[in-house]
């Protein structure tokens, strides 16, 4: 009697665990198909968790039926490559074209770099975004030409970060600020 209930009691154990181990498995399955809107949250969770990813980097991405397109810049040929495999792993990810251009190796360009985020993040107003684990602000020099990318969050700070970067000098033409606005303000 005693064995007859222990079996019955393991058997409604053993068929509880397997019902939510079926459950769990159904949520985490990297088989099942995920919607663009799940894949742009992966893919930019790896890209924020990419731990060689820099202010001096910057990717952006489309995801079009489970395509991604990754784009932007970054300074070394080894974290386009590392970007795309990461991408093309992610689950529902169909395939990846990697848009990155890789910056030239250039003593000038670092030396660039390091003037404009100098005299970005000496300003009281920046101080924030230079203590960030993933930067907010990128600064993308390309042959002398400096690009700000990333996000602030308001106009001032972006039109603040233009004359910020242009005043460190060395650049060959006009800063582009391509910053976007968290909270832009409201036209009347």
């Amino acid at each position: 009697m005693k064995s007859r209930l222990l079996r019955k009691f393991l058997m409604a154990g053993a068929l509880a665990s397997f019902a939510s181990l079926a459950g769990a498995a159904d949520k985490t399955n990297p088989a099942l198909p995920k919607t663009d809107t799940e894949i742009a949250k992966s893919v930019l969770h790896e890209i924020r968790m990419y731990p060689r990813y820099t202010l001096w980097d910057y990717l952006d991405f489309r995801v079009t039926n489970g395509q991604v397109e990754l784009m932007g810049a970054v300074t070394q040929p080894f974290k386009k490559s590392d970007m795309e495999h990461i991408v093309a792993k992610l689950p529902g990810v169909t395939s990846v074209t990697g848009n990155i251009e890789v910056l030239p190796l250039s003593p000038n360009d670092n030396l660039l770099r390091r003037q404009v985020a100098a005299a970005l993040f000496r300003d009281p107003v920046f101080r924030t975004y230079a203590t960030e684990p993933v930067p907010a602000i990128h600064i993308i020099v390309d042959n002398g030409h400096v690009t700000l990318a990333g996000v602030v969050a308001n106009d001032f700070e972006k039109n603040l970060a233009g004359v910020r970067a242009s005043g460190a000098g060395l650049s060959f033409g006009p800063i582009v600020n391509n910053l976007q606005v968290e909270h832009p303000a409201k036209k009347s």
